[in-house]
C-alpha cells in the first residue's frame, strides 16, 4: 500500500474513533449501577446469573404464550436496569372483606388486574363488588439473594407484635399459606401450616420462586410447571383465548431467572464519608426511623459462599407495620391487615429515580416524589417518627435527605 495512502487511512481511523468517543456517552460509576452481579460467584454461577438475565430480558409475543391477558411482556419493563417501576408499569390488585374475613375474589380474576390481552381478546376490570383496590409499585430486584438468606428466627427476633418495648412499634411477620411447589428449608419456622412471607409489598411471597413464579402468571400470562393454568377473562368464558401449550416456559428457564435475581449485588452506597451524610444517619436513628428500617442484618447458611453468613445494610425489618388510614388501601394479603405494609427496604432509594425516568416515586403506589412527601404519609406507628422529622430545623432535614439519598 502506498505510504501516504496508509497515513491518510490510519489518521482517519483515529479521528472517527476520537469522533465517536467524544458522541459516546460516559461509562457509569459503579456506585450508581444496580444490574451486576455478587462478588466472588464461581464460574459456574456466574454462567447461571449471565443465563437468567437473558431470559430476565426476554420479551414475550402471543406466539411465546404471553397473555392472553397480562400487565407486562417482560420482566425487564417492569424493572428496568433491575430498578423499580414506573406508574406506568404498576400493578393493581383487588380483593373485599368477606365477615372480616379477606376474599382474594380468585374466581372473579382476582387477586392482580391484567389490564391488557392479546389482540381481540378483552382486557380484565375490577370486579364492582371488589371492596379493597391497591396499586403497587414494582420494587428493584437488587439484593434479594441477601434477604432471602435472612433465618425465619432472626426475622422473629426482630418482632415485637404486643410493642413490648413501648416505642410505638410493633411489627409483626405475615403469614403465608404456601403454594404446592413449596419447598421449606431448615431455617423456615411455620405456623398452623402458614410460612412467613419477606417478598412484595405485603411480603405474600415466601422466598424468590414464589415470586418468580407468581411474576410469570400474574403479570405476563406465561404457565410454568409450578403454575399451569392460563390467565383469562372469567368475562370471556373459562379457559379462552391462549392456544400454545403449556407449561410455556420450562423450569429451566424458572429457575435460572431465581438465581439470577438471587445473585444481584446490593445496591450500593455513594457519598459515606460526607459529613452531612454522617450527620444524617445519626438523626435518621435519633428520631427513631431505624425502628422499623432496621440497618444492618445477617444471612444465615447459604448454599452460594457469597451470600452465606454475611452481614448487609438493607434498612428493613421485613416485618409487617400498620402505617395508618393515609396508607390503607382496604387490600391486604396473608394474615396482614389493610393498613400494614412490610418495611420497605430503603437501599438504593436514592438511586430510585434513574430507572423511573428522572423522576423518583416512592411509597407503594409512586403517591410521593420527594422523600419529604413520602415520609408525611407515615402514619400509624410510624406516626412518632413523622412528627419527630417535622419538628427538625430545615439544616437537620436537608442532612437527613442527603443520608436517605447516599443509600
Amino acid at each position: 500500500m502506498n505510504g501516504v495512502i496508509y497515513t491518510v487511512i490510519v489518521t482517519a481511523v483515529i479521528f472517527f474513533a476520537a469522533a465517536c468517543a467524544d458522541l459516546l456517552p460516559p461509562e457509569p460509576e459503579p456506585e450508581t449501577v444496580l444490574a451486576a452481579p455478587i462478588e466472588d460467584l464461581t464460574s459456574q454461577q456466574l454462567n447461571s446469573h449471565i443465563v437468567g438475565d437473558k431470559e430476565f430480558g426476554r420479551i414475550f409475543g402471543t406466539t411465546d404464550g404471553l397473555g392472553p391477558t397480562f400487565v407486562s411482556n417482560s420482566c425487564e419493563t417492569c424493572h428496568v436496569g433491575d430498578g423499580k417501576g414506573h406508574p406506568l408499569n404498576t400493578l393493581t390488585r383487588f380483593g373485599r372483606y368477606n365477615n372480616s374475613v379477606w376474599d382474594p375474589m380468585i374466581p372473579q380474576g382476582g387477586p392482580q388486574l391484567q389490564n391488557r390481552a392479546i389482540a381481540g381478546y378483552p382486557a380484565e376490570q375490577i370486579p364492582a363488588d371488589a371492596t379493597g383496590v391497591t396499586r403497587l409499585m414494582p420494587p428493584a430486584v437488587t439484593g434479594l439473594g441477601y434477604l432471602a438468606a435472612v433465618t425465619d428466627a432472626a426475622i422473629l427476633a426482630m418482632a415485637d407484635p404486643n410493642d413490648d418495648n413501648g416505642d410505638g412499634i410493633s411489627g409483626a411477620p405475615n403469614y403465608i399459606d404456601p403454594p404446592d411447589y413449596f419447598e421449606p428449608m431448615p431455617s423456615h419456622q411455620p405456623l398452623n401450616g402458614k410460612y412467613i412471607g419477606r417478598f412484595g409489598r405485603k411480603a405474600g411471597a415466601i422466598d424468590l420462586l414464589n415470586q418468580v413464579v407468581n411474576a410469570y402468571i400474574e403479570d405476563m400470562g406465561i404457565t410454568s410447571d409450578f403454575r399451569i393454568r392460563d390467565n383469562f377473562n372469567v368475562q370471556a368464558g373459562l379457559f379462552t383465548g391462549d392456544e400454545i401449550d403449556d407449561p410455556e416456559v420450562s423450569t429451566a428457564v424458572v429457575n435460572n431467572v431465581v438465581f439470577y435475581v438471587r445473585t444481584l449485588k446490593a445496591p450500593p452506597r455513594r457519598n459515606e464519608n460526607d459529613p452531612d451524610v454522617i450527620a444524617g444517619e445519626k438523626i435518621f436513628k435519633q428520631i427513631n426511623c431505624s425502628g422499623c428500617h432496621v440497618p444492618s442484618l445477617a444471612t444465615g447458611p447459604s448454599d452460594i459462599e457469597a451470600l452465606n453468613s454475611k452481614t448487609f445494610y438493607p434498612y428493613t425489618d421485613l416485618l409487617m407495620h400498620d402505617m395508618g388510614y393515609e396508607l390503607d388501601d382496604g387490600y391486604t394479603e396473608g394474615t396482614a391487615a389493610a393498613s400494614e405494609w412490610r418495611t420497605t427496604p430503603l437501599w438504593g432509594i436514592g438511586l430510585a429515580g434513574d430507572s423511573q425516568g428522572g423522576t423518583p416515586f416512592y411509597l407503594h403506589d409512586g403517591r410521593a416524589n420527594t422523600l419529604k412527601g413520602a415520609i408525611s404519609f407515615h402514619g400509624g406507628e410510624a406516626s412518632q417518627s413523622r412528627e419527630a422529622f417535622e419538628n427538625l430545623s430545615s439544616d437537620n432535614k436537608e442532612k437527613l435527605m442527603k443520608f436517605l439519598m447516599s443509600l
